[in-house]
This record gives structure tokens, sequence and C-alpha cells, in this order.
């Protein structure tokens, strides 16, 4: 049974959804073709990012060894450094003890030559030399 869209062209109703022979529409073949060409294009597209990406996560790969020695260089700066402050501290109380010590035999000595000036001068070493005085008023 044919069906009639105009009196000049008669149409066959399987032939309505054929439209392979329409100009300027792609055969199946060309649309599979063209279909493909969008797929390798693709597939060339994300090689190429994934080629960049793993060229950027090698440069941070190379960037995190060289933070990361450059840390273990610093970290073992930092423990002399801790260190030779611990020493020079130990030293400057080696040494501001002795100078107390110092002070302190040189201090008994100046009043031990005191008290034996004041027995030489025949003074009492051991009376007080400012005694104190009662206010009488």
């Amino acid at each position: 049974m044919q069906t009639v869209i105009s009196k000049a062209f008669p149409v066959d109703p399987s032939d309505i959804e054929n439209t392979d022979d329409w100009l300027g529409c792609p055969t199946p073949l060309e649309t599979c073709q063209h279909q493909l060409r969008m797929y390798e294009n693709e597939f060339d597209e994300l090689n190429m990012q994934l080629q960049q990406a793993r060229e950027r996560i090698f440069k941070l790969v190379e960037m995190h060894a060289a933070a990361t020695s450059e840390c273990e260089t610093l970290r073992a700066q930092l423990i002399a450094a801790k260190s030779e402050a611990a020493d020079a501290s130990r030293r400057a109380t080696d040494i501001e003890t002795k100078s107390n010590w110092e002070l302190m035999a040189k201090t008994r000595h100046i009043s031990e030559l005191a008290t034996q000036i004041r027995i030489l001068n025949g003074d009492n070493p051991f009376k007080d030399p400012f005694p104190h005085q009662r206010d009488n008023s």
C-alpha cells in the first residue's frame, strides 16, 4: 500500500525513514568513520594530557626530593647548632661558677687581711666598727 504525500509523488511507508539517498546526509559508514575519527582525536588528546601530567608529577617528585634533602641538611645543621649552644652555655656556666668562687676567695682573703690590719693597729677585730647609738632625746 502506498501513501500519497502529494499527488505527484507516491511514497512507500518504509521509505519514509530511509534517508540514505538524501543530499548532504552521511551514510551509516560515513557516520561510523566520523565517530571513529572523533574517538581517535579524543584518545590522542587524552594521551597528550596524560604525558603532560606525568611530566608534572615527575617534576613534583624531583622538587620533593630536593626539599627533603634540604630539610635533612638543615635539620643536621640545627642539631649541630643546638649542640654548640649547649656546649657554650655549659662553658659559660663553668666560667661564671669559677669566677664566683674566685671572687668569694678574694673577698675572704681581703676580709682576713683587714682583720689582721685591725689586730696590728691594736683594735679589737670583733668589735663593731659602727656601734649603735641610742637616741637620748
